[in-house]
């Protein structure tokens, strides 16, 4: 497996890195081996889910991991995990791919004790890297576990994250495991406008907020309304099955 490291270590170190050049590297390495490895990816919602699978799945044989205990209220948090399923789902029938899914418990009391005393940071301040860093290291141990070749993350897609940001925390995280991290920033080459119009496409909720309390309280956000609106989305849906065939599970050569 390639090691982002050994890249950025021969590039300038006074020159702000382009993280979308990185993972251009890298993939043209998989091609001329003729590799397909396989990537635990980290998303938030379905939108950051759409280019970023588009793009990938030409190259690697991808897993969504949706883990997001930031996600506020609970209502909300099924409803965006209900849609990530069905874009996959959809996906896979449009593109013929085997992208799975693979969602870590919901633990919203963790994700605030981590953020205890950060609840006034502003958006993208140092609350926002502690969520960063939590939900990476938490891809990172299951990638690890599971025997994928990398993990990365989607948050790169949204103009709204940092994305040199996010790629340091991720870098940082690899050190920790035995396996490696995949850099990213997908709103290049129009990413984060391919994922708009993939939104219209495939008809995707875009949720008005990341999804932890803070910040939906910094923007104004109704959560009362969030919380009616995201159960009554779900009324007749059921979690646990209806997108059972997409569901990831462990196989003997993943032990």
């Amino acid at each position: 497996m390639i090691d982002v490291e050994e890249i950025l270590s021969k590039m300038n170190p006074n020159q702000k890195i382009n993280y979308d050049r990185v993972m251009q590297k890298m993939v043209q390495v998989w091609e001329k081996n003729e590799e397909r490895p396989t990537i635990l990816m980290h998303v938030c919602c379905a939108p950051c889910s759409t280019y970023t699978l588009e793009y990938l799945t030409k190259y690697a044989d991808v897993t969504i991991y949706f883990a997001n205990s930031n996600i506020h209220p609970k209502a909300e948090y099924h409803k965006r995990a209900y849609v990530t399923q069905k874009f996959v789902s959809d996906f896979n029938e449009r593109t013929g791919n085997n992208v799975q899914y693979l969602e870590a418990p919901y633990e919203p009391n963790e994700y605030r004790k981590l953020v205890r005393g950060l609840e006034e940071e502003p958006e993208g301040g140092d609350r926002c890297k502690v969520c960063f860093d939590y939900r990476l290291d938490k891809t990172a141990q299951v990638a690890m576990d599971l025997g994928f070749d990398y993990f990365g993350s989607a948050l790169t897609i949204s103009p709204h994250k940092n994305s040199q940001t996010i790629n340091s925390i991720g870098i940082d995280v690899q050190k920790i495991y035995t396996t490696h991290y995949l850099p990213s920033d997908f709103k290049k080459n129009q990413g984060y406008k391919r994922s708009v119009e993939m939104c219209e496409e495939y008809d995707i909720y875009r949720q008005c907020y990341c999804g932890c309390v803070y910040a939906a309280q910094a923007q104004n956000i109704d959560l009362v309304q969030v919380k009616k609106d995201a159960t009554a989305f779900m009324v007749d849906k059921d979690i646990e099955k209806d997108y059972s065939h997409i569901k990831f599970t462990v196989t003997k050569l993943d032990i």
